[in-house]
């Protein structure tokens, strides 16, 4: 598990092979990853919208924005926590996601981005 703090904002992020969804020989490779999203801020904040940059060893670079995360824009109260799970395909054994959340404090509409730590997605026996 990776996680970083931004504006009292913790994302940690886990992630893994997903290997009844691939097939290796046609370089499609699943992974899923699962979110974690801590408010340690003193107000209650939305999350607006993601931006994620995913690569793969094939030096590719691929880029996904859009409104929320699987179909919500959760708000999350002071000491509160958001969970969410997703998934990416690669067409390489290898990559990595990193990117951001845009939030708004709910009290005053300020919007502010938090960074979403990078997370490696590897196939296991690349491990070796």
């Amino acid at each position: 598990m990776v996680k970083i703090t931004t504006h009292n904002i913790e994302i940690s992020v886990e992630s893994s092979f997903h290997a009844q969804h691939s097939v290796p020989g046609e370089n499609h490779y699943f992974f899923i990853y699962f979110v974690t999203i801590f408010n340690h801020s003193d107000y209650s904040v939305q999350l607006l919208k993601r931006h994620w940059d995913i690569f793969n060893s094939n030096g590719e670079k691929h880029t996904v924005d859009g409104d929320g995360v699987v179909g919500e824009t959760p708000t999350i109260k002071p000491g509160g926590h958001f969970k969410y799970n997703s998934g990416c395909n690669l067409n390489s054994e290898i990559g990595y996601m990193k990117g951001f959340y845009t939030l708004k404090d709910i009290l005053t509409g300020k919007q502010f981005d938090v960074q979403i730590p990078k997370f490696d997605l590897i196939v296991p026996a690349k491990l070796n």
